[in-house]
């Protein structure tokens, strides 16, 4: 592979297609490289889940500007884009008078960040609005601009549109090495050489080893793991709002909420690690979020739990994301040490850094951009007309693989041949939700694995979690 573009972002997590679907707005050759088999392979694909309203991060810093307006971008994509959002409004919870001035703190600072619709109130109220709510509760901060998001969904939408309108996706592909040449950067990587005008930077937790393959600047990231636990539907609605903690040095504490599949979620937790891969969970983390969300919210029912599950974080030194064009590398553009509240500033990244690269590249904008993108159907959610009628049309979908959450054999097909489809079980997965139930994929593991060889024309012994090296089967 040697070939030359004007722009090459790396990262395919939701800030790199993000960045992805903006720039696919400009009359520009844009290349999108990811060292996994797909994106949302990395952070974006396990976090919190949440569109954070924007009362937490320091007024005057780039987390607190793209915070805001990413939280103020999220409905109308979610509609443009089709993916899940709900905004049911986030709570911080104060357990000790001493701690009100925290908490107007809180609230202070949300104010300076433009938040709309902050009010303190008492614990009482708070649990009339959540009975599960801790009886040690004295007062609340409410943020009714807070929601939560399909991170999956999310990225996904953001990547198949930003391909939809132009952009190259190129998986497994690592770089290795970047260096300056007349006119724009050698990319080395494990499939080849690229040469390109302009680099984005979005390698999430590796994003300040390329910084500082160019820069004299040098960018330091410590990935921070935080360990969750997910529980059965059954329980999903046991709270109604994302419940916090007053926040303190590592973050924002263990917080309990509702998802938008209906799920009940705890975590995360923060350790510091330095094996930016380590993404195994531990007996004593585990302990640790149920431990600390029961302080917050009575009797959490753990004992639902169907899964536990691992992310990092990108933590800079600098505490602030680093955004924009490199100052001693003209042409590389930082999105760096993007940590919470990155999922939901990904959209205003994208807006941002897509107009600087544009503008810097004298690119006008594309007369037939589309905006638009329509999600995979939902079986399990139509009404008994509607599936009648799908099914109709193809009767694949009248063919359930996944039962724990309802996702038929057409749902699995058209996540494997949509733009930028499915090529893993996991690539799957995130796209329908197939193996996401109770039984985490027992039942329907065989189908799937089947379904994908038969339409990759690939043998099942083939056939990977994710990325080459994961296959499910090694002989007869």
């Amino acid at each position: 592979m040697n070939m030359e573009k004007d722009v090459v972002i790396i990262g395919g997590g939701v800030v790199g297609s993000c960045i992805a679907r903006e720039l696919s707005r400009y009359e520009l050759d844009v290349l999108l490289l990811e060292k996994e088999e797909d994106v949302c392979s990395g952070t974006s694909k396990a976090n919190s889940a949440i569109a954070h309203a924007g009362f937490d991060a320091v007024p005057g810093t780039l987390k607190a500007k793209f915070n805001v307006e990413g939280n103020r971008m999220m409905a109308a994509l979610s509609k443009e884009l089709d993916f899940e959002f709900k905004m049911n409004g986030s709570v911080v919870l104060c357990f000790d008078e001493n701690d009100r001035p925290a908490l107007q703190a809180l609230y202070d600072r949300g104010i300076a960040n433009g938040v709309e619709g902050l009010e303190i109130v008492s614990g009482d109220k708070i649990r009339e609005l959540e009975p599960n709510v801790s009886d040690e509760v004295v007062a609340a901060l409410v943020a009714p601009t807070g929601g939560i998001v399909c991170p999956f969904g999310m990225t996904i939408a953001m990547a198949e549109n930003a391909a939809d309108n132009g952009v190259e996706f190129r998986f497994n592909t690592q770089v290795q090495k970047i260096e300056k040449i007349d006119g724009g950067y050698k990319l080395v990587t494990n499939q080849g050489e690229i040469t390109t005008k302009y680099v984005v930077n979005a390698a999430g937790v590796y994003s300040d080893e390329l910084h500082n393959m160019v820069s004299e600047k040098k960018l330091h990231i410590t990935p921070r793991k935080g360990d969750y636990l997910l529980m059965d539907r059954e329980v999903g609605n046991y709270v109604s709002h994302t419940i916090f903690q007053l926040p303190g040095k590592y973050g924002k504490g263990i917080l309990v909420t509702p998802t938008v599949h209906g799920n009940l979620l705890a975590g995360p937790t923060a350790v510091d690690v330095e094996d930016k891969e380590c993404t195994a969970t531990t007996a004593q983390e585990l302990a640790d979020v149920s431990m600390k969300a029961n302080k917050s919210v009575k009797n959490v029912p753990f004992r639902q739990t169907i899964t536990s599950f691992s992310g990092l974080r990108a933590h800079e030194d600098g505490d602030d994301f680093i955004i924009g064009e490199c100052e001693d590398a003209e042409g590389f553009f930082d999105a760096a040490g993007i940590e919470s509240p990155g999922l939901t500033s990904a959209p205003a990244i994208g807006v941002f850094l897509a107009k600087k690269v544009a503008e810097k590249a004298g690119a006008s904008e594309k007369k037939d951009f589309n905006g638009k993108r329509v999600g995979i159907p939902r079986v399990a959610q139509l009404s008994f007309e509607e599936r009648a009628e799908l099914i109709k049309k193809n009767p694949a979908y009248g063919t359930i693989i996944c039962r724990c959450e309802g996702i038929s054999e057409g749902e699995i097909l058209d996540a494997i041949h949509r733009t930028l489809g499915a090529k893993s079980m996991d690539g799957v997965k995130r796209r329908t939700r197939a193996g996401m139930g109770r039984c985490q994929a027992g039942f329907c593991t065989p189908r799937t694995v089947e379904i994908l060889a038969r339409e990759l024309g690939i043998p099942v012994t083939e056939v990977c979690k994710n990325r080459p090296g994961s296959e499910l089967i090694v002989g007869d």
